[in-house]
């Protein structure tokens, strides 16, 4: 069996791939440049930290280029929910995209919280594209410094 060296005129297995890619989209109808819509759909879901302090929970939530009137926080029960809407007003609709990768739409985030948050003083703040969230927790659930005795 002889070894062949590999020439790159004769055959580019990254072509071969492209032309694959072709058929398969050929055979479903797919556009070469694929939008992202339909099947190739993505969802967005917000990063989020959460952090326990003495006296409260902080959510903080990065939700760069969000419009805090396109945004909804709220807290029912043990459950926290962030939703909202992230748009582009500066999309050109006549331009075809090589690259679609800046999420536009609905999202939602759902966390469940700790026993023990005040849910009827809850402080949400949005600044420079991050939400932070602050859920007071009920005073029977702060811990308690009990004094010693000396006798």
């Amino acid at each position: 069996m002889d070894l062949v060296k590999w020439n790159r005129d004769v055959m580019d297995p990254f072509k071969e791939l492209d032309r694959i890619q072709d058929e398969i989209n050929r055979l479903f109808d797919f556009p070469r440049l694929i939008e992202t819509e339909g099947i190739f759909d993505r969802t967005f879901s917000p990063a989020v930290d959460v952090v326990e302090h003495a006296d409260d929970y902080t959510v903080i939530c990065d939700l760069p280029g969000v419009d805090p009137k396109d945004l909804q926080v709220s807290v029912e029960g043990d459950v926290l929910t962030i939703k909202g809407e992230k748009k582009y007003e500066t999309k050109e609709k006549d331009a075809k995209y090589y690259r679609n990768e800046l999420f536009e739409g609905s999202f939602q985030r759902t966390l469940s919280l700790p026993y023990g948050v005040d849910a009827d003083k809850v402080d949400a703040r949005l600044k420079d594209g991050v939400l932070t969230i602050v859920l007071p927790k009920k005073e029977e659930v702060k811990p308690k410094q009990i004094e010693i005795k000396t006798k």
